[in-house]
């Protein structure tokens, strides 16, 4: 089972995220922040739609760690264009600067998970992981 891609695959993601929230227990950040903070680093502004699709969380799952990251004025919801039934986020000062350190992390565990890789191995890695993921999101719907 070790050697499976299915067991591989999932045991790097718990590994990377436990890591990840090690990493930044200092920040109280919780499982789905730290995500959500590095998608609004470059997308500012996402409605919650946009952010649910891009990182992969439940609509429901979303609006409580929206909640809890609203509490502790990380981000800001909004209505833009008189439009009263959706919500944009967008980072305060404050979840824009910890969205840095949040992507400076993220650039760290990357680093140390391809030490010993070659430039040509990990472009190619991530090409077939690209590809899997297609492969596995287009069946899904």
């Amino acid at each position: 089972m070790e050697e499976s891609f299915h067991y591989l695959l999932m045991a790097s993601q718990s590994v990377l995220h436990k890591r990840l929230l090690a990493n930044l227990r200092d920040t109280g950040l919780t499982i789905g922040q730290p995500k959500v903070l590095e998608y609004l680093a470059g997308h500012d502004g996402a409605s919650q739609i946009e952010i649910a699709r891009a990182c992969h969380i439940e609509a429901a799952t979303l609006t409580s760690v929206l909640n809890r990251m609203e509490e502790k004025e990380l981000i800001e919801r909004r209505t833009l264009h008189g439009n009263r039934r959706t919500f944009y986020i967008f980072l305060t000062p404050q979840g824009a600067e910890l969205a840095k350190q949040v992507i400076r992390m993220f650039e760290q565990l990357e680093a140390e998970a391809f030490a010993g890789v070659t430039a040509q191995q990990r472009e190619s890695f991530l090409a077939v992981l690209e590809q899997v993921y297609h492969n596995l999101a287009e069946r899904n719907g």
